[in-house]
């Protein structure tokens, strides 16, 4: 049984970890919209998180016949997803306007997530699992608001997507350790 510090805490990590890129490129994907349409561009992206959270609680209740250690061997996509980016450290920014566009990037980008999320979501209970998705439900807020925040500064967005190819392998790598500790693999 885990204590409620060790699922905020994983699910913290979790969550900002897979989010990383994501933040980045909302924040770029709002400096290029029109200040009147952040608000609808922002739900977008919380529609696109909610979105990749019930595809993640859906796969893992799917896998609950799978002996969780088991299940825990899919710390494999995030340690793929490390060694590529260690290989590819080029960004490529894209950027999209509106809530179509940015409904569709946040969630084509949510493949990390979804690979971190349902091992996690599958390794909690009931209760657990509905304490990390409001703790991932806050990070979405604070990750919201802090993307708005930041596209009225250009050159900090411009530092995120210079320096996330150089962050992110370690945080993928990080992931899949927890990954793994999480569902008692290791």
């Amino acid at each position: 049984m885990h204590s409620l510090f060790v699922v905020a805490l994983a699910a913290t990590l979790a969550f900002v970890g897979t989010m990383f890129d994501n933040f980045f490129a909302f924040a770029a994907q709002l400096v290029v919209s029109e200040r009147e349409r952040h608000a609808r561009v922002s739900w977008a992206h919380a529609a696109s998180i909610t979105l990749l959270v019930i595809v993640a609680a859906g796969v893992g209740s799917v896998l609950s016949a799978i002996p969780l250690r088991l299940v825990g061997l899919l710390a494999v996509a995030p340690l793929a997803l490390a060694v590529h980016a260690f290989r590819h450290r080029v960004t490529r920014p894209q950027y999209r306007r509106g809530i179509v566009a940015t409904f569709a990037l946040t969630f084509s980008l949510g493949g990390d997530n979804i690979a971190v999320w349902v091992p996690l979501l599958r390794a909690s209970g009931v209760g657990h699992g509905a304490l990390t998705v409001a703790i991932f439900a806050l990070w979405e807020l604070i990750f919201l608001l802090g993307a708005q925040a930041l596209a009225r500064h250009e050159r900090v967005v411009a530092w995120g997507e210079q320096f996330a190819p150089t962050f992110m392998p370690w945080l993928y790598l990080a992931l899949s350790v927890a990954v793994l500790l999480e569902c008692h693999t290791l």
